[in-house]
């Protein structure tokens, strides 16, 4: 197995962590892999940090203890093993029925000028509030252990997919057509917003606008950790095998309204970013046709971006249906309800398994998946 042999961070090279709730376990396996392939004591070897809903987690982890790789890894890891459901949301049953009942009356009440979510997540505010010292990042950034990390929401009103960020000086806001960048101290409510996923948790105010999960109309996912100067990105996604056949299963009757959400919150989460690979992928071959002299004399910057992409050999949604019996009860009820206890519906249920278990088998997968790709992810940090 090869060994990254460079201690120093590559301040254009980009980490891109995906979306994906609970599933965001498995980017967990996937970084203790790479931290064990580095030299003990390395800092952090991604210059640009970016991340999306509980992938903006992982990341804001990172970039805050971007000193020392391996113990923030670690830290991270500590947290996800140890996951309960009633961390990140209230599962007891005034918390449960009580969000759900107003949810449904918002619904057909109309109710107004109220925070209405199925679920509420003011545990996970007060377990990030601990967990990451978000004070630190201006420390590392202007110690030259962190180029910029960047943490991307959704505006419901503006439509804008807005990739909030804190990173060097030089580095200029953006503005593309429903995609922005706007240079921030990066705080709590910025990770909230980025996690808040839609409908489930509560969408987060910040200055005069509200944000839900930033992988909604996020169109071109890897395009902020560009925008930062990345010359090449690790992407770290959690969609099932990329390379597996798609098959087509037999319908088992009309959707339930797990398998519909589901199939939405797949949408949101996944579809993006295997778009966003494919294209920057299609680009990367265009140009290679294009001599670099030629591109000079056009006057043109582009560069072909190098990248790596590890996601998930095993089908997510088939662990997660093995876990089902692990949530608490009234949990287990309202997702009964809503039909996610069928085999068609435990795609959402991946989302929402907040539990030790699940997490660590992610974990586990997400290791393995990397150390099988060691020589390559070697090979990737220590180009130049």
């Amino acid at each position: 197995m090869a060994k990254i042999k460079s201690t120093q961070t590559h301040l254009f090279s980009a980490l891109v962590l995906s979306g994906g709730g609970a599933r965001a376990a498995y980017q967990v396996g996937v970084l203790k892999a790479i931290a064990d392939i580095m030299p003990e004591g390395t800092r952090n070897p991604f210059g640009i940090i970016s991340g999306t809903s509980a992938g903006a987690i992982n990341a804001t982890g990172l970039a805050a203890n971007a000193d020392n790789f391996r113990n923030a890894v670690y830290a991270i890891e500590h947290v996800w093993k140890n996951f309960r459901p009633h961390q990140v949301y209230r599962t007891d049953p005034v918390g449960v029925f009580s969000c759900a009942g107003r949810w449904l009356a918002s619904m057909v009440l109309a109710f107004r000028n109220r925070p209405v979510s199925l679920l509420d997540n003011s545990p996970l505010a007060a377990l990030l509030g601990d967990m990451i010292r978000f004070n630190n990042l201006r420390e590392v950034i202007d110690a030259g252990y962190l180029r910029a990390l960047s943490i991307t929401a959704s505006g419901y009103s503006s439509g804008h997919s807005v990739a909030f960020f804190q990173g060097s000086p030089d580095i200029s806001a953006w503005k593309r057509f429903q995609r922005i960048g706007l240079r921030v101290d990066l705080k709590l409510e910025h990770l909230l917003a980025s996690a808040a996923i839609p409908v489930v948790f509560p969408a987060v105010r910040i200055n005069r606008e509200y944000f839900g999960d930033g992988a909604m109309r996020q169109l071109a996912p890897i395009s902020p950790a560009l925008h930062l100067g990345a010359r090449k990105v690790l992407v770290v996604g959690v969609s099932g095998n990329r390379s597996a056949p798609q098959v087509r299963k037999p319908s088992e009757g009309y959707p339930s309204l797990a398998q519909i959400s589901g199939h939405l919150l797949n949408s949101v989460f996944l579809d993006s970013l295997e778009y966003d690979i494919e294209r920057l992928q299609r680009v990367n071959k265009t140009l290679e046709l294009v001599p670099p002299s030629v591109r000079e004399k056009a006057g043109s910057n582009l560069r072909p971006v190098g990248s790596l992409i590890i996601s998930p050999t095993q089908s997510v949604d088939q662990i997660a249906a093995k876990y089902l019996h692990v949530l608490p009860a009234t949990i287990r009820v309202f997702l009964h309800g809503i039909g996610a206890t069928r085999s068609s519906g435990s795609s959402i249920l991946s989302y929402l398994l907040f539990d030790r278990r699940f997490c660590s088998e992610l974990i586990a997968l997400g290791y393995h998946d990397a150390m099988a790709k060691a020589d390559e992810i070697a090979r990737f940090m220590d180009e130049d």
